[in-house]
């Protein structure tokens, strides 16, 4: 088992518990992939869900470049509904399944 399978395995485990969603194990595979190394950074494989930046990136670099989402209220609520899905005071809220969820959200899937 690859580092990249331990991660997926992980962010499972997170949607699970922290989300109570069980993943879809292969578009789960594909958004991690997507995500390229930022995974195998500690700080770029995480969401930090208080610093208006960082949401800013997920809007733009995933939702309106990935996912070819147009730029309105709704994808800022729905980054804040992933957000307090995931829970405002988990510290760790990993990207992948930031993106992952967000994925799920707008219906996304046939991107990946």
């Amino acid at each position: 088992m690859g580092k990249r399978d331990e991660l997926i395995t992980k962010y499972a485990a997170d949607l699970k518990e922290k989300c109570g969603v069980n993943a879809d194990i292969d578009l789960l595979t594909k958004v991690t992939i997507g995500c390229g190394p930022s995974i195998y950074n500690k700080d770029a494989s995480t969401v930090s869900g208080s610093d208006a930046s960082e949401l800013a990136t997920v809007k733009n670099s995933f939702l309106i470049k990935k996912l070819g989402l147009s730029d309105d209220a709704k994808l800022d609520e729905a980054i804040a509904s992933v957000m307090e899905t995931y829970g405002k005071s988990n510290r760790n809220k990993y990207r992948a399944v930031v993106y992952y969820m967000l994925t799920k959200h707008f219906k996304k899937e046939s991107v990946y």
